[in-house]
């Protein structure tokens, strides 16, 4: 099985080059039409791909900007990027402009961060987490000597499910069980059906460097203690690739792919919201808005949120397998509350990336993700990108969020009621640990909880991540990227294969190329 990139000799990643065959050129007149749903990365990525290939596109998104989960709030001089700030695989994102016959770098400008991120424990000691291998082996003896020989066979075992998982299995779409089934033995190599925690356990004692190097799975919205291993990729995909900082946000990288896509003569339409998908003899025709205006189209593609797709936007009588019953019996991500602010003045001993763990591990993840029960303590996010990019803020200002993990809505909890109680037990936690006195320079602040995940992004149930990357949600188990119910609808995003985060969402754009149809089929089946 080909692999999807190719390391250089010096054990790099190396992007490949554009792709090559027809369909590179600009859509021609007459050329077969696509709607994309919903412009989040995945949704942008994958109107680059099918203008590439010769499709007349439209992106159809319900907000007012583009982005999707990166979202750009401004407000009093801040800027805020409304969800992904860890660029971990700058390698996918060139690609798209390779495929433009642009650079990435004449756009946007990356910044590899060094430490990736510090990770701070309850008793106020820390872990700095970095693609250094000198560093960090550094770092796990000083937390823990004895630990030493089993961080190298974690990092090799990693390396492995890189290799397999990432680079031989994450492009592929999982169309048919025999896509299934060679995947297997590349899973059985893997130890697939062990936890991500079980594996690093088996390696690493401590219990601060257990967290550390299983709490990866959470940017994804798996729980360390029930996704499977595979998701160790992470960790050797941020040492191959790094994390990276967009100069200007996350939204620069959205403003560049909008960009590629209008260069291209694609367009895209805000506060366009889609009411459903028209079917018709099992087939998607098209969309029609909340308004009433109904658009034709050859294919859809939803970026949207898979369930909430299928739940709302595809009539039951269309859905044979994906019936309401099947979508309420899943097994969903945690939400998040997000609290994002900006202060008059600058903390520079905090960095880009903190994540500050509560007193509980295990027990915190049980209660959000198998109970959903909102716990009295939890863990955060600390984001303060002015740490590296003054233009996020005025001058003199620092630039925050924090992010809390919470259960999704099925906790009961009134949050339009409740979201202040647990923004100043967030402010208590954070003036008492790494920003002490900063409420009194706040100058600008926003929330967001789970209700408005559910509310202004259409997110099943408010879980910011869609399914939850379990061994039997993913993969195959996981909605293929090609509908199985309405022929000629496909799907991109978190919900679908592989899954969510920057570099899922961009693979899962990269597998639609397999089972989407060539704009020239298309073309002679209309002529």
């Amino acid at each position: 099985m080909k692999a999807l990139f190719t390391r250089a000799a010096a054990g790099g990643v190396k992007s490949p080059l554009a792709p090559d065959g027809p369909g590179m050129g600009y859509p021609r007149a007459g050329a077969p039409t696509a709607i994309v749903i919903g412009s989040g990365f995945g949704g942008l990525a994958a109107a680059i791909r099918l203008s590439c290939r010769g499709y007349d596109v439209t992106v159809l998104e319900k907000l007012d900007a583009a982005g999707g989960r990166a979202y750009v709030h401004r407000q009093d001089g801040f800027t805020f990027d409304a969800g992904p700030t860890i660029i971990t695989a700058p390698f996918m994102l060139e690609e798209l402009w390779a495929m433009c016959g642009r650079r990435m770098s004449d756009d946007v400008e990356l910044k590899a961060l060094d430490p990736f991120y510090r990770i701070r424990y309850v008793d106020g000691s820390h872990f700095d987490y970095s693609g250094d291998p000198v560093k960090m082996r550094a770092e796990v003896v000083r937390l823990s000597p004895s630990d030493a020989a089993g961080y190298d066979r974690f990092i090799e075992e990693a390396e492995q499910c890189y290799r397999l998982g990432f680079e031989e299995l994450g492009s592929i779409a999982y169309d048919t069980v025999g896509d299934l089934l060679a995947a297997v033995p590349s899973l059985v190599r893997m130890r697939g059906w062990r936890t991500m925690f079980s594996m690093v356990a088996h390696y690493i004692k401590d219990e601060r460097l257990q967290a550390a190097f299983s709490l990866q799975t959470l940017l994804i919205g798996g729980n360390p203690f029930s996704v499977t291993c595979v998701y160790s990729l992470i960790n050797a995909l941020e040492r191959r690739a790094g994390v990276h900082w967009a100069m200007g946000g996350t939204g620069s990288l959205v403003r560049g792919l909008v960009g590629l896509l209008e260069g291209r003569g694609a367009s895209i339409r805000y506060n366009a919201q889609v009411k459903r998908i028209t079917v018709e003899g099992g087939r998607a025709t098209g969309v029609e808005l909340e308004g009433g205006e109904r658009l034709r189209s050859d294919i859809v593609v939803s970026n949207a949120d898979m369930a909430w797709t299928y739940r709302h936007l595809v009539e039951p009588r269309h859905r044979k397998h994906w019936t309401d019953r099947r979508i309420e019996r899943g097994r969903y991500s945690m939400s998040l509350f997000v609290w994002y602010f900006g202060v008059k003045r600058n903390y520079p001993d905090v960095p880009h990336h903190m994540m500050l763990l509560g007193p509980r591990y295990k027990g915190l993840l049980d209660d959000i993700f198998r109970k959903h029960k909102l716990a009295d303590d939890f863990s955060l996010y600390l984001h303060r990108p002015t740490a590296t990019d003054a233009s996020m803020a005025p001058p003199g200002c620092d630039t925050f969020y924090a992010l809390s993990p919470v259960p999704h809505l099925d906790s009961g909890t009134d949050w339009p009621a409740y979201a202040e109680t647990y923004r100043a037990r967030i402010a208590e936690v954070l003036d008492r640990t790494v920003l002490p006195g900063f409420e009194r320079d706040i100058v600008t602040s926003r929330i967001a909880t789970p209700q408005d995940f559910h509310d202004r992004l259409l997110s099943y149930k408010g879980a910011a991540f869609g399914l939850e990357p379990v061994l039997l949600q993913s993969a195959w188990f996981r909605p293929h990227n090609r509908s199985e119910d309405v022929q000629h609808l496909y799907h991109v995003g978190a919900g679908t294969h592989p899954g969510a985060g920057v570099p899922g969402v961009l693979m899962s754009a990269k597998a639609l190329d397999s089972v989407v149809p060539d704009a020239d089929r298309i073309a002679r089946v209309h002529a």
